[in-house]
């Protein structure tokens, strides 16, 4: 599989996670050179920081095969992926201590997730979250590591940088819940970037009835990042 998705370049060049040849240093390199750049142009630039919620365990298994079919992944491949991932069961055990009775619940079948410390796993991971690229145009860039999802936005007009912001976060939120993922609002975050003398935007970002957290501060792969990137020290 791997020697099909390199041969191929399958997976996105902005994807770094569980990659050969990749690491957290390069993402950092990438992520902090496209801010740097931007605000060596005199653009307004922020950051959406998105964390999915238990993206391992929330893969939709018809999902992940229909992607590795669009990949390539066909015929008796397919067959074979679909066998491997299907025919799995998990319960319930309930230890109640104070009268040493042990109860379990009914065998459910797993129509979700990879299958834990396997090697697939990760590459079924990136496989599902892929084309998430798709989604994403110029001027914005993006950084992945595994479902660890960075935006910057640029733009030279702060009102369109405004509603540049509101229709990306709309974008990647649709494009999760159409892939059976959810969003972690509580470790998203909105960051604006800025020269010490550049103009601070006033914002408000939702996405549906959920506030993105604006935050002058926030941690990327190992690194705190502040809004004027005075300092970026590692954990």
């Amino acid at each position: 599989m791997y020697q099909h998705i390199n041969q191929n370049n399958i997976l996105a060049t902005e994807q770094y996670g569980f990659r050969n040849n990749s690491s957290t240093e390069k993402a950092s390199f990438k992520l902090i050179n496209e801010i740097l750049l931007a605000l060596n142009n005199k653009l307004t630039v922020g950051g959406i920081f998105c964390e999915l919620e238990k993206a391992f365990d929330s893969v939709n298994h018809d999902i992940l095969l229909s992607e590795c079919e669009f990949y390539g992944f066909k015929g008796k491949t397919n067959a074979l992926l679909r066998s491997y991932l299907s025919y799995r069961y998990q319960r319930v055990l309930i230890n109640n201590s104070s009268s040493n009775n042990t109860t379990f619940l009914e065998w459910g079948k797993i129509k979700y997730s990879v299958p834990q410390g396997s090697i697939l796993g990760p590459l079924f991971l990136l496989l599902c979250i892929n084309d998430l690229l798709n989604i994403i145009a110029d001027p914005l860039k993006l950084v992945l590591f595994a479902d660890d999802t960075s935006t910057i936005i640029t733009n030279p007009s702060p009102s369109e940088f405004k509603e540049g912001i509101r229709n990306i976060i709309d974008d990647i939120n649709d494009w999760i819940r159409s892939n059976s993922l959810s969003l972690n609002f509580d470790e998203t975050y909105f960051v604006q970037l800025r020269c010490k003398n550049r103009y601070e935007t006033n914002l408000k970002i939702s996405c549906g009835s959920k506030l993105i957290k604006e935050t002058k501060n926030t941690q990327f792969l190992g690194l705190n990042i502040d809004s004027s990137l005075k300092t970026i020290l590692s954990k």
